[in-house]
């Protein structure tokens, strides 16, 4: 461990020494890095996910826009059993409903009747199933938090394994931070949080398993497993993921024919045969609910998706997505750190014989890559998402268009902590602070837009999910299953 203390040159960041006088985490063996988890990180990172808490209790729930009152009706639908309703259940839940709204909102919104006479949510079918146990125990309020500590305790395990100490607090704190982590932690009837600390679940425990180190090979297969499962889930509350889930399969798979020791023996089977029994479930599912293994909720050409929708995206997207999730910004100069360092560690290394730092830069180098593909699979889907291309554009919410880019926070936290493990802690836990600043004032700002006070339900119908609405080359729904009562235009969930 000696040969890796050896004090830094001036300008070089990959052994410089820690704040205690030490090498550096990130520097050492994963024996060394992972001995201990440390106190002071665990409480950062327990003080973060309770600020989230704080903000998201803070103010009573309350329902925007007609896809919260799908998914509310879903919900309670599922906690008594049933997945899709007749037409007597749907008129008697959809009375009560509107009944406890005080005769205010649809009671039941964006649901369509199928070729038998049944009802069903056009949405996603996963969310419910997650929320359905908290809302038989009146604590659906709490639905959205329990997955975000699961989510929180991914990102803390692979960001720590991945980065070495404070590397897990700090992607913690990124994920926590954002405004639009706590404007949906707040929307408990939402199933955007959730589907996001699924995937920062899957994504941090499958970080965690993949690199070698002292852990036995059965408990890395295990974790490594419910991995893949927790992004199984978040696909199942949202189709899009799918991509996420993919990149994760050809990383392992990748991983197995570059170094196939490092992997425990079958493990590689297991991750990708669940991803693979998990799709075969979801087309039995879709044909027994829908009809057809390929069929959904929605009709076809009502969620549109196409290159014509990139120029009106890249105009107004970033606006939104930066006062809702700042961090993608250091996301991006970690991912240009990370590639500037490995390119000056591969010019630089017949003269410095520095091999353990190049096999550091290059471990990061894959680990951001990777990182980086799912994330950029998810926003450049949506940056062709007609809708959102029509409404980025409009007076709506900032919260109406970015809940689509917040699956892909867990990638930004981890990568945006990759700088943080590498400046003086006391700047780390600044920039946290500020980030925390930013986030309750965009969660604020979102919360009281006048888009929320109204309910999202302004007066007509809205146009539905990929209508033309404006933007050019988007094309027209086809006739389909007709939807009942008006749309807020929301699209794939």
């Amino acid at each position: 461990m000696t040969d890796l203390a050896e004090p830094a040159p001036a300008n070089g960041p990959e052994s410089c020494p820690s704040r205690s006088g030490g090498p550096r985490a990130s520097a050492l063996p994963h024996s060394a890095r992972l001995h201990g988890l440390g106190a002071g990180e665990i409480l950062v990172a327990l003080a973060c996910f309770l600020v989230l808490c704080g903000a998201a209790l803070s103010h009573p729930a309350r329902l925007v826009e007609h896809d919260a009152y799908a998914y509310r009706a879903s919900i309670i639908a599922l906690s008594h059993g049933h997945v899709t309703l007749s037409n007597s259940q749907y008129e008697k839940l959809r009375s009560r409903l509107i009944a406890a709204d005080g005769g205010h909102g649809p009671g039941i919104g964006q649901w369509v009747r199928l070729p038998d006479g049944r009802w069903v949510s056009e949405k996603n079918p996963g969310y419910p199933f997650f929320a359905a146990p908290f809302q038989q125990l009146g604590l659906l309020r709490f639905a959205p938090l329990f997955y975000g500590a699961l989510g929180c305790a991914g990102l803390f395990a692979g960001g720590r394994r991945w980065l070495g100490r404070g590397g897990g607090a700090w992607a913690v704190g990124l994920f926590c931070s954002s405004g639009a982590a706590l404007v949906f932690a707040w929307r408990d009837t939402m199933p955007t949080f959730t589907e996001s600390s699924l995937l920062a679940a899957g994504i941090g425990a499958i970080l965690w398993a993949v690199p070698a180190g002292e852990a036995g090979a059965r408990r890395r297969t295990l974790v490594g497993l419910l991995g893949f499962l927790a992004l199984e889930g978040a696909v199942f509350v949202r189709y899009t993921d799918v991509v996420v889930l993919a990149c994760g399969a050809a990383a392992v798979l990748l991983v197995r024919r570059i170094a196939p020791r490092s992997l425990p023996r079958g493990a590689v089977l297991w991750w990708v045969g669940s991803a693979v029994v998990f799709g075969l479930l979801v087309l039995v599912f879709d044909r027994l609910v829908y009809g057809s293994a390929l069929s959904t909720g929605y009709a076809p050409g009502v969620i549109t998706f196409g290159l014509g929708a990139l120029s009106g995206n890249l105009a107004h997207m970033p606006l939104h997505l930066t006062r809702a999730m700042p961090a993608f910004w250091l996301a991006l100069v970690g991912i240009v750190w990370i590639v500037a360092r490995n390119v000056r560690l591969h010019g630089s290394a017949r003269t410095d014989h520095r091999p353990a730092a190049l096999a550091a830069a290059n471990r990061d180098l894959a680990v951001g890559a990777c990182l980086a593909v799912g994330w950029f699979c998810l926003w450049g889907l949506y940056a062709m998402y007609y809708w959102t291309a029509r409404t980025s554009a409009g007076p709506g919410s900032t919260l109406q268009v970015v809940r689509f880019f917040v699956p892909a926070l867990a990638p930004i936290a981890l990568l945006a902590a990759w700088p943080l493990v590498r400046v003086p802690r006391r700047l780390a836990g600044a920039a946290i602070v500020a980030c925390f600043a930013l986030g309750l004032w965009s969660f604020t700002a979102m919360r009281t837009s006048r888009f929320v006070t109204s309910g999202g339900l302004p007066p007509g119908a809205a146009p539905s999910s990929g209508a033309r609405g404006g933007v050019p080359g988007a094309p027209a729904p086809q006739q389909g299953q007709q939807p009942a009562g008006p749309r807020s235009g929301e699209g794939p969930t």
